[in-house]
């Protein structure tokens, strides 16, 4: 069922799986009927993976609240044989959904009293099943770790953010930047963690009393250590303790009264909700189409209706209306609506409202970056440099990776010395491919490694000749940083986010190339060495024909029956193809051969054009995630490293032999995790440097399916309903008056 009419989107997958309609206007094209539900066709929803916003628009309803409106939609759905219904949206439009699943039996019994539909139309639609998936901005719903958009939005944001910051250097200027988030403040904590902000105002977490002195002292203190801005991110939401909100006016009234600081505000409003989606909205929106349709095939009239949700990298199932309900006013939010919440709002405090302590720890941790830089890693190294410093160690920055480790090109580097580096791209301590390190004493302790698989190598000589110097006998940590993502023991690296969404903007403009020529199939070649990873996740994001890579072996039979597909695909109103490879997927099937396959099979019916991206899949400034995860990858390793020094002292001295005091730091579903680098041998294929299982390419079956080609979808794995864990936050009483009268206000 699903190989036949799977499309390219998700929405497409919803209007031709599971109503084979799509509804104009949201609800109120429910309600309303005539035009506004009409058949979509796999050609219909073409080439939308790319656009931002809704195509078939979506509109505050009003009837929809009124019985009489459902009344109206629920005979619509009726008369076109409509009894599965997805629904994407927020809280509001989600609660709608399941009150009138909730009503459905009783909405055929009025309309067939009312001689609306017959007593057969109501036999063939007595059950109604609903699914919802969660599209928001504000990433404000409760059982997902992520909603649709919210990357998006922080990419918007970002890049406000990065102009500003040049222009308030400039001038040595004060930036209030306010975003939005009325009741949930995750674009603003993020965007503070991602850009380095001084202070974040957030509705979960109001300041404390007299915050007004501690702001004007943490700006002040910045600049006497040299910072030539400062920045502070408000949510629109933003409150304090006694329920009075905190607009970007206020603060910046109090700047300047205070401090004289020369201050601006600004609002960045609707700019969020538009642009172009990121690779990650694109194909989280892609995957939870897909969970949505196996979701609908699957329910029974006992299954109750589900929001199909993201947990980790693993699609799940949660019960609807738990969702909604955790969304509780008399507890305020609930702190974490997810646990990545909280982790970044614990990191974000400690980075910017702890001080350096005045004693020394007399500890030395260094840090090395090894192999091929990638944005994200001066992300990492500010986010350790500043964390030790706060813990009182000596921070040493080794520079040009293990040959500057061997050769003793290594100096310290102080809180102001990483100023700055969260939005800059590369490695500003310079980095080297790996190479065998022979014999070199080591007088450091404690060495931070970031970087791709060179480093898990290194780190794991590094182990081995602990036999032979006890020099080495000092624990470490490997934080993998790599656009290839093929570290072992880590589901994601820092800088595979960024170079997967410069792989996807330049497919979306090498597209837009051909527009208005002649039929043409790209064929581009991406990097990621023997790991497909990038290949797969940017033809899922990029709407591909065909990614071809090392882990899922491929023939001639293969190439073959891909041209057919497309020679087939080019004789209907699809003008443009897409095939891309991995570097190293094949030594015989080459760029250059697939090209010329291409280009004679397909003669007379499209043209072909190759292009190799090359190294500007490692450049650029780094993505809103990989910022983030960047910064709390470096925050997470120096304080297991401070653990592990405690632990390991001994007799005046540090001696760490044990195979958990040398670990990689990795990413596994939700949770960062420390793994031995011993215990990761036997899952590492050393020849090709790439994990022997890998998360992502169960994706692969999607990819095709999207792509119209006639295979089945594998649903042994698919997700299951699991329930929401409600974990609640006391507020003060005027917190909860204030949210309270919002929710009635919004009600109105």
């Amino acid at each position: 069922q699903c190989s036949s009419c799977v499309g390219e989107t998700p929405l497409k997958i919803i209007v031709c799986i599971c109503v084979d309609d799509v509804c104009l206007q949201g609800y109120q094209g429910l309600v309303d009927g005539g035009d506004n539900i009409k058949l979509a066709t796999w050609e219909s929803v073409s080439m939308m993976l790319q656009l931002g916003g809704t195509v078939i628009g979506s509109a505050r309803c009003m009837d929809f609240r009124a019985r009489e409106g459902r009344m109206k939609a629920a005979l619509n759905l009726v008369k076109l044989g409509i009894t599965n219904l997805c629904v994407i949206g927020g809280d509001g439009s989600l609660t709608g959904a399941n009150q009138f699943r909730t009503e459905w039996s009783t909405l055929l019994v009025d309309l067939v009293k009312a001689g609306k539909i017959s007593d057969d139309e109501a036999k063939t639609s007595s059950h109604l099943n609903i699914v919802g998936m969660v599209g928001s901005i504000d990433n404000d719903f409760c059982g997902t770790d992520m909603t649709i958009g919210t990357d998006s939005a922080l990419h918007r944001i970002i890049e406000v953010v990065d102009a500003i910051t040049t222009t308030a250097q400039s001038h040595q200027r004060t930036f209030i930047l306010e975003v939005m988030g009325r009741h949930c403040g995750y674009l603003a904590l993020v965007t503070a963690l991602a850009c380095g902000a001084d202070w974040v105002f957030i509705p979960e977490m109001p300041p404390d009393e007299g915050w007004e002195g501690h702001l004007c002292r943490r700006l002040a203190d910045q600049r006497a250590r040299g910072c030539r801005l400062n920045v502070i991110i408000v949510a629109e939401g933003a409150m304090g303790r006694d329920g009075k909100p905190i607009g970007s006016e206020d603060i910046k009234k109090l700047v300047e009264k205070n401090l004289g600081f020369d201050t601006r505000t600004t609002v960045l409003g609707h700019v969020q909700r538009g642009g172009t989606p990121s690779a990650f909205d694109r194909i989280l929106g892609s995957r939870m189409g897909v969970e949505a349709v196996m979701a609908l095939l699957e329910a029974t009239p006992e299954t109750p209706a589900c929001v199909v949700s993201l947990s980790g990298n693993q699609a799940v199932r949660l019960p609807l209306m738990e969702c909604v309900q955790v969304w509780d006013v008399t507890s305020l939010f609930l702190l974490a609506l997810s646990r990545s919440f909280e982790n970044n709002w614990n990191t974000y405090k400690m980075l910017a409202h702890i001080n350096p302590p005045d004693t020394k720890s007399n500890i030395n941790v260094a840090i090395v970056n090894v192999g091929a830089p990638c944005a994200g890693m001066n992300a990492a190294v500010r986010s350790a440099v500043r964390i030790g410093i706060i813990q009182g160690h000596n921070m040493l920055a080794v520079h040009d990776g293990f040959e500057g480790l061997a050769h003793g090109n290594i100096v310290p580097i102080t809180w102001t010395g990483v100023s700055g580096w969260t939005g800059k791209g590369g490695s500003e301590l310079g980095t080297k491919r790996y190479y065998i390190i022979s014999l070199f004493q080591l007088s450091l302790l404690s060495p931070l490694l970031l970087s791709p698989h060179q480093a898990f190598m290194g780190g794991l000589e590094l182990v081995t000749a602990r036999e032979k110097y006890e020099e080495l006998c000092i624990p470490m940590v490997v934080i993998p940083a790599t656009v290839s993502n093929n570290v072992p023991g880590s589901d994601f690296s820092i800088g595979a986010d960024t170079a997967l969404n410069t792989i996807t903007s330049t497919c979306d403009r090498i597209k837009q190339s051909a527009a208005g020529t002649k039929r043409r199939v790209f064929i581009i070649e991406t990097m990621g060495g023997y790991c497909g990873y990038l290949a797969t996740m940017a033809g899922l994001a990029a709407g591909a024909d065909a990614a071809y890579i090392y882990e899922d072996k491929f023939g001639i039979r293969d190439l073959e029956m891909n041209v057919e597909h497309l020679v087939q695909k080019m004789k209907t109103d699809v003008k443009r193809g897409l095939i891309l490879r991995n570097e190293k997927c094949n030594a015989n099937y080459t760029t250059d051969f697939i090209f010329a396959l291409y280009s004679e099979e397909g003669k007379g019916v499209f043209d072909c054009r190759k292009n190799i991206l090359g190294h500007m899949q490692q450049g650029g400034t780094p993505t809103p995630f990989d910022r983030n995860f960047g910064t709390k990858m470096g925050s997470k390793a120096v304080l297991w490293l401070t653990e592990k020094l405690k632990e390991m002292y001994r007799h005046g001295r540090i001696f760490a032999n044990t195979p958990d005091s040398a670990c990689v730091l990795g990413m596994r579903k939700r949770a960062l995790t420390f793994q031995p680098l011993a215990e990761l041998n036997e899952q590492t294929d050393f020849e090709h440097r790439i994990p022997k299982t890998s998360w992502w390419l169960k994706l692969r079956p999607i990819m095709k399916i999207l792509a119209k080609y006639n295979i089945s979808l594998d649903t042994s794995e698919h997700a299951h309903m699991e329930h929401v864990i409600k974990k609640r936050v006391s507020m003060p009483a005027p917190l909860i008056k204030k949210h309270k009268e919002e929710v009635e206000e919004e009600e109105e």
